[in-house]
């Protein structure tokens, strides 16, 4: 009774602080204007005349989004004085946003006709440059008022004169801008790039731009609405998917159920028959190995302790999502996630303090320390492979050395304590086993069992319904690399499903190991659920050679260096829920029969 006590008292803890984190995340939220655009760098309001400043940003391949350069690395008309914006945050930053006020002057409510930038004269290097990059087909981002603004910078047409196969790059010197307002407010904001020059080395362009304000009746809370497209993310399709997903889980986990419980109810029966005779066959041969501790303990405790920690950031990061808009603040999704890890350090001590504790671990301060950098080193470590990368190419994905030091000191001032206060309260609350099960000083010998029997089987085999529960929501949320998405409730629902699939395959994947007399089964469980993470990374290797037209070493580098590190934490996250169920369904089992 005081071991069931116990767990009741470990477990309403356990909720009291995923509470508490969820909580002050929330209030966090709303009380910095992460999703507010009230008071977030300025008030967006404007007087007649006021000047509204148009920001530059990047440049680079239409095809490659990670493959970016600051503007100016393109020769336009530059200003005389670089000012860059004061108002760039954290999650900026890691994005690689530069915005830099550029030379067009625009007031509010004040029509422009044709106005004069400058006047550009092509060099030879110029000319190169221009050349390469609407050869390229590059794009430029600008923000107006905090509105983004996407534009090519040229075209290639075919040359008459030289006959119908050669190709002659054109640049376009005029920018024209069309802006709705609705009373003081900026509501929309369009671009049209005209007049095509060629370019040519000593060719002479004049860049101009015009300006024609338009009143409107939207409300300045619904301007975001026109880059969000909803006829893709809110298809029909979209909405089939996920209905028919959630249908075939809940049809898969009450199969699942009825099968478990009936033969549950079957194998631990244990009145004799009529010889007199207990059957004892399968995992009920095993109750001196199966609570056994698994190799490698305080690597085993420190995977499972992150993995508790990733589960509810997740949960809280797209809690925070649906509360408010993300895709409307630059940067918000990096800052929403570094400060909820950062909160959520506290679960993952405790997690992975009291487990390593329940088993007998005595070097709590090495799985403390493996705890609080088992994925941190995962993220830096790829994060300098490509923060090395991109300053070889000189590219805005270059993480400054200021903002690195920003990171590391969230990691190492709110981070790393909240792990070691965690490890400390999960060693001493949680860390007396609810149920003293006996251990055999002679592990049992494993006996002999076909191929498909096998670890490395259920290992491989265990990922790919969860796989399948996500697998359509996998594509809309990689179409986010040209698209604004913003259907985190969908996303949050698809969430909720991966985990009950991945409890559900990993339960009844270690009931057949157990049944085989095979007592290993927390590596086991933990490495099946996590393969769903290899099933992603194969997808992603296959949505980036067929579904997109991305290219080069540095795209191709970026692209599987991120996806590596999000499988990384889904396979952690994966690894522990199913762990997690299958705790709980091995204790269960074996509550069921008389222990020898």
């Amino acid at each position: 009774m005081k071991g069931e006590e116990g767990e009741g008292r470990d477990n309403r803890l356990i909720l009291v602080v995923v509470f508490l984190v969820i909580f002050f995340s929330v209030a966090g939220f709303l009380y910095f204007p992460f999703g507010n655009t009230e008071g977030w760098a300025h008030s967006h309001t404007y007087n007649l005349g006021d000047e509204v400043v148009l920001w530059v940003n990047k440049v680079g391949p239409f095809q490659n989004p990670q493959e970016t350069y600051p503007f100016y690395s393109l020769p336009f008309c530059q200003p005389t004085t670089i000012i860059e914006s004061t108002h760039e945050g954290l999650g900026e930053a890691l994005q690689g946003y530069e915005l830099i006020k550029s030379n067009i002057e625009i007031h509010f409510r004040v029509s422009e006709k044709s106005k004069k930038i400058c006047t550009v004269k092509l060099s030879d290097d110029d000319a190169k440059k221009f050349t390469r990059a609407i050869t390229n087909h590059y794009w430029y981002q600008l923000f107006f008022d905090d509105l983004p603004i996407w534009g090519m910078v040229g075209e290639s047409y075919r040359d008459k004169e030289q006959g119908s196969d050669s190709v002659k790059p054109f640049i376009y010197s005029h920018k024209k801008f069309s802006i709705s307002w609705n009373a003081d407010r900026v509501i929309e904001v369009n671009l049209t790039s005209e007049a095509p020059v060629a370019v040519a080395p000593g060719a002479s362009i004049d860049f101009t731009y015009s300006v024609n304000w338009v009143e409107t009746d939207t409300r300045f809370d619904d301007r975001f609405n026109k880059y969000l497209d909803k006829s893709f993310f809110q298809h029909q399709i979209h909405w089939f998917s996920i209905f028919n997903s959630s249908m075939m889980v809940i049809f898969l986990v009450c199969v699942v159920l009825m099968i478990l419980m009936r033969t549950l109810k079957r194998d631990a029966k244990l009145d004799r028959d009529d010889d007199g005779a207990t059957d004892d066959s399968g995992w009920k041969q095993i109750p001196g190995d199966v609570f056994r501790s698994p190799s490698y303990l305080s690597f085993f405790s420190a995977l499972v302790g992150t993995g508790h920690q990733l589960t509810v950031l997740v949960f809280s990061v797209l809690l925070l999502a649906i509360l408010g808009t993300y895709y409307s603040e630059r940067g918000t999704v990096v800052t929403a996630f570094i400060i909820c890890y950062s909160l959520t350090s506290f679960i993952a001590g405790y997690g992975g303090g009291g487990y390593y504790a329940r088993n007998g671990g005595t070097k709590w301060i090495k799985t403390m320390i493996l705890t609080a950098t088992i994925f941190p080193s995962i993220c830096f470590s790829i994060a300098f492979l490509l923060n090395f990368i991109a300053l070889s190419y000189k590219s805005l994905n270059y993480i400054p050395f200021s903002t690195m030091v920003v990171v590391l000191a969230i990691w190492i001032f709110i981070a790393c304590p909240l792990t070691l206060i965690g490890t400390v309260v999960g060693k001493n609350w949680n860390g007396r086993s609810a149920q003293q099960k006996r251990v055999r000083q002679v592990p049992r010998p494993i006996p002999d069992k076909p191929w498909y029997s096998h670890r490395i089987v259920h290992i491989l085999l265990g990922g790919v319904l969860p796989f399948g529960s996500i697998f359509i929501e996998m594509y809309f949320i990689f179409t986010s690399f040209y698209k604004y998405y913003y259907v985190y409730g969908f996303m949050l629902l698809v969430y909720v499903i991966l985990i009950i699939v991945t409890v559900c395959v990993t339960i009844v994947s270690t009931y057949f190991l157990l049944n085989g007399e095979d007592y290993r089964w927390q590596w086991t469980s933990f490495l099946s659920a996590a393969s769903t993470a290899g099933y992603v990374y194969l997808y992603a290797v296959y949505y980036y050679f067929v579904k997109t037209k991305m290219s080069g070493f540095f795209q191709t580098i970026f692209y599987f260096g991120y996806m590596a590190m999000f499988c990384s934490g889904l396979a952690l996250l994966c690894g522990a829920v199913g762990f997690i169920g299958t705790s709980i369904f091995v204790h269960e089992i074996y509550s069921m029969i008389k222990s020898t």
